[in-house]
């Protein structure tokens, strides 16, 4: 796909979809990785989509693209994840139709492959691909196409980032991404992140431009930040990372 004419596409939207119905938005939520999942739809074609599904709640999600009459197209991942396995493979099997989505640069396999700039259509909306490396080198942002709210997996979290010490983490590169590639939306876009930690569910992108305490450093200080966090080694990344690398294309668990 031509990234240009994808991006004219995502303005054109944003232009029909000013004055009709807004976007249908539900947040759902994974207690075990503390992972969200968001269900975005268009109320007037039915058409919708599903950011980081969670194997172990696809079918509570399948139920409710069910219950709300929509035709779910995509299952997609903002990433690689290490602290799951994605629910894509078990939505293609449930949803006919479905097709699980991931950036090429992930090195996973997937039903479509996206990068810079390539628009995911449903309906009367969109949303823009934006490259956001660091956490891992195949992590993007999701931006609607009224730049109203961004998806923004483990790049930004809420007061935070992901870690950058596994799966060819850079903390410069997500420094970088973060601010050339999120910050730079607008102060009030909506900012939807794939885990909490804390009960929080929402922010803004000038929230987080002032206030996270750790994007808000230089970014020396933030490198010195990121290498001396010493986390423990994800619980579930011995076997989501191999099963994500399939990335929804693997057959899902019995």
């Amino acid at each position: 796909m031509a990234s240009a004419a994808l991006r004219v596409a995502v303005r054109r939207l944003s232009q029909q979809s000013s004055s009709a119905a807004p976007v249908l938005l539900r947040q759902m939520f994974e207690p075990k990785s503390c992972t969200y999942t968001y269900l975005l739809g268009d109320p007037e074609s039915r058409e919708a989509l599903l950011i980081d599904p969670v194997l172990e709640t696809a079918h509570r999600d399948a139920h409710l693209v069910k219950e709300l009459g929509l035709k779910l197209l995509y299952a997609v991942n903002t990433h690689c994840h290490a602290d799951h396995i994605t629910g894509s493979g078990l939505l293609r099997s449930v949803l006919p139709g479905c097709q699980s989505v991931i950036s090429r640069l992930s090195g996973a396999q997937a039903d479509v492959h996206i990068e810079e700039g390539d628009a995911i259509r449903f309906g009367r909306f969109a949303l823009e691909t934006r490259a956001s490396p660091g956490h891992t080198p195949g992590c993007v942002t999701f931006v609607l196409n009224d730049q109203s709210m961004a998806f923004t997996g483990d790049a930004l979290l809420i007061r935070g980032c992901g870690r950058t010490d596994f799966q060819q983490g850079c903390a410069r590169t997500l420094y970088h991404s973060v601010h050339e590639k999120i910050f730079t939306l607008p102060g009030n876009c909506l900012i939807y992140p794939a885990h909490d930690y804390h009960g929080l569910t929402v922010s803004t992108v000038e929230e987080e431009r002032t206030l996270n305490p750790r994007l808000t450093l230089s970014c020396e200080e933030f490198i010195k930040v990121m290498d001396n966090l010493n986390l423990p080694k994800p619980q579930q990344i011995d076997f989501a990372v191999p099963a994500n690398m399939r990335c929804g294309v693997q057959t899902p668990p019995s």
